[in-house]
Formats: C-alpha cells, sequence, structure tokens
C-alpha cells in the first residue's frame, strides 16, 4: 500500500524518521511529506494520509485527506492525544502503524470544524482552557498529559469570567459573562476531559456555554469535564448547529486542540462539507 506520511517533530513525541521505519516495515510504499508543506503536494497514488503527531496537527492533515479523497490514518506521537482518545485509537506506536497500513481496517466519517477558515477536529474553547494550556506548557515535558489537570487547577484560582456573546446559525444563542466557550466535533479537549453529549459526525457543531459563578462551582465543572458530563449540568448551554459566531473583547485567545490562536472581533466557526474518513480498529 502507497501512502503519504506527515509528521510534525515538534509534537511529544514525534519522530518522523521513526514512524516512516515502522511503516515501512509494516509494508507500505511511504511518501514523506513535511507537515507545513501539505498543501502544496499532490497526493496521486496514496491510498491514505498518514499523520504522526499531536492534536494540533490533526486539523490541516484532515483538511488535506478530504481534498484528496482518501482516509486519514492517525499515529498519534504528541502529548495529550486527546483525538486519538476520542475515537479509541491505539496510542503504541506499533500498533497505530500496523492500523494505518491494514487494508482491511474500517473507516469512521468525522467531521472537520473550522475557526476562521482554519481547520480542527477537536474543541476550540476559550475562557478557562486558554489560561490552564498556558499554565501547561511549561510543565509538559516533566508532566505528559497531567500538565492539563496542574494547568486546569492553577487556571481556576487565578482567571476572570469573559463577557461574549453567541450566536448559532444566525440567532442570539447566549450573550454574558462566562467561564468557558467551547465549539467542538468530538468535543475531546485538555488530556482526556470531554465536553460530553457530542456527535463527531453528524453534520454539526456543538456549542457549549459554562456560565459565570463562584469558583467553587468549579470543581463541579472540573468533575463533569473529567467523566465526559459536562453538558449534562442543568446551567451548561448546550446546542448543535451548522454556524457558530463569537463576539468576545479584543485580543480574546482561543485554544485550538492544544494550540492558542488570536482572534479579532467577530470569531466565525463552520464545517468543511463532508467530513473525513479516519481509519479506525
Amino acid at each position: 500500500m502507497k501512502i503519504a506520511l506527515a509528521a510534525n517533530p515538534r509534537s511529544g513525541s514525534g519522530d518522523g524518521d521513526g514512524v516512516a521505519d515502522v511503516l515501512r516495515r509494516s509494508g507500505a510504499l511511504v511518501d514523506e511529506i513535511p507537515l507545513d508543506r501539505l498543501g502544496e503536494r499532490r497526493l496521486e497514488g496514496c491510498r491514505r494520509l498518514v499523520v504522526a503527531g499531536g492534536d494540533g496537527s490533526l486539523g490541516v492533515a484532515a483538511a488535506t485527506a478530504r481534498a484528496a479523497g482518501i482516509p486519514l490514518a492517525v499515529v498519534p506521537t504528541g502529548t495529550a492525544n486527546d483525538f486519538a482518545r476520542a475515537m479509541r485509537l491505539p496510542l503504541d506506536l506499533d500498533e497505530a502503524c500496523a492500523l494505518a497500513v491494514n487494508p482491511d481496517a474500517g473507516t469512521r466519517r468525522i467531521d472537520i470544524a473550522t475557526i476562521n477558515g482554519h481547520p480542527y477536529l477537536n474543541t476550540a474553547a476559550a475562557g478557562l482552557t486558554v489560561h490552564a494550556s498556558r499554565e501547561a506548557n511549561p510543565l509538559k515535558p516533566r508532566l505528559g498529559a497531567l500538565a492539563y489537570q496542574v494547568g486546569a487547577v492553577r487556571a481556576a484560582l487565578s482567571a476572570r469570567p469573559l463577557r461574549c456573546s453567541v450566536r448559532r446559525d444566525g440567532t442570539e444563542y447566549y450573550s454574558g459573562a462566562v467561564w468557558q466557550v467551547a465549539v467542538a466535533s468530538t468535543g475531546a479537549f485538555g488530556g482526556g476531559s470531554q465536553l460530553g453529549g457530542t456527535r463527531a459526525g453528524d453534520g454539526n457543531l456543538d456549542i457549549a456555554v459554562v456560565p459565570s459563578g463562584s469558583r467553587l462551582s468549579l470543581a463541579r465543572r472540573a468533575w463533569g469535564m473529567r467523566r465526559g458530563r459536562l453538558t449534562e449540568q442543568a446551567d451548561v448551554a448546550h446546542d448543535r448547529g451548522r454556524t457558530i459566531e463569537i463576539d468576545t473583547p479584543e485580543g480574546t485567545n482561543f485554544n485550538v486542540d492544544g494550540e492558542l490562536r488570536s482572534t479579532r472581533g467577530t470569531t466565525r466557526f463552520g464545517l468543511l462539507t463532508g467530513g473525513v474518513e479516519v481509519v479506525v480498529p
């Protein structure tokens, strides 16, 4: 099987040469492409696009696979690997590579979300999660995925609510102060947390708004996220739509699958038509 491999050496354990060697030992003919040049290369003759990297690498790879009309296979080499966990993909390198080149493996269609045109697969959120990410980043080399939980605790003690206005499919949905506002496909984020209630292939975005309140209430929020049941909490606004628009103060950042993206004025979320087929066990 001929495959294209895009690897991100900056991710947690990203090693493009090492992944390529394992894929070749599994019987694949591998065409290696730098992750930052995916959009410049045609994938002629390739039956799959394999991406080796963290969650932040997956959106562009998914959009490329969609455009080429081939499935996406994921070899998780990041710190959190939230997408792989949400899709129940193997985290072991050898097992992930074996799945990626298995011609009999099944696929599952996943929606590709966009934030101001940039593709992503899990969750984009503003508010507490941005502060938690900043706190977690310097801890990742030492703590791994546990850094996200430590960062979340620190953020809960220091962050302030964010004011925002949310429109869903052109209609006002929420306006006021929030601890967090999230727009999701899989709903996975933060080293094993989940919004809960998301449907990654239903052709809609999930919007979840956590209203501001006492800091003591954040323990309940954290419990809900770790259990994947945040959206079941009665005061959390949760719904679905094809397009979401969020107005926030100037300079607000969104945590998009573990990477911070600056926005100005209105941040627009949408979907790439048709999504992408992902190789699954």
